[in-house]
């Protein structure tokens, strides 16, 4: 479930992870100690709960449904739903199953995207390998949290980063 607000600290903001501990240690309160929900997992605005009833499920959804809107905050309706886990359940970037998590299908596109886009700066000169290589290491960390292994690799060896001698990359 993600949830939506119309006004806040932008995610790309350093303390939108602190922010969003502070302000949803209230909803956590609730999930755990009101809901009792054994399993619940929770990361900056994106949090999933886990139990062997559907009806369950649909009934803590309408639960914290209403408390968030006391707190002036409401789930993003299109990607909250019950998923069974063998389907598996979209978060964080990944499809994550019960024994592995893939990468979605438009981050490795994206990426991609932003590498070429990469190369050509470096080409032109307007990005230094130096600058190039933090952005890289970015995903890639991100990437490997996932089954991810062959992706990565057939994504970094499309393009290539030469860089003339008389350069000053």
């Amino acid at each position: 479930m993600r949830l939506r607000r119309s006004a806040g600290a932008s995610v790309g903001n350093l303390t939108s992870q602190f922010w969003a501990n502070v302000y949803l240690n209230e909803l956590d309160q609730f999930v755990k100690r009101q809901l009792r929900c054994p399993a619940y997992l929770r990361y900056v605005d994106d949090f999933l709960l886990f139990a062997d009833d559907k009806r369950q499920l649909w009934a803590w959804k309408d639960a914290i449904r209403a408390r968030l809107a006391a707190l002036r905050l409401t789930i993003h309706e299109r990607e909250s739903t019950v998923y069974p886990v063998t389907t598996g359940i979209p978060f964080l970037g990944f499809r994550v199953y019960p024994d592995h998590r893939l990468l979605k299908r438009r981050n490795g596109v994206a990426f991609a995207r932003r590498l070429r886009g990469w190369r050509r700066l470096v080409v032109r000169r307007k990005l230094t390998l130096a600058d190039l290589t933090p952005r890289v290491r970015g995903w890639i960390a991100h990437a490997s949290h996932g089954d991810t292994w062959g992706l990565r690799r057939a994504l970094l060896a499309r393009e290539t980063f030469e860089v003339s001698q008389t350069s000053k990359v």
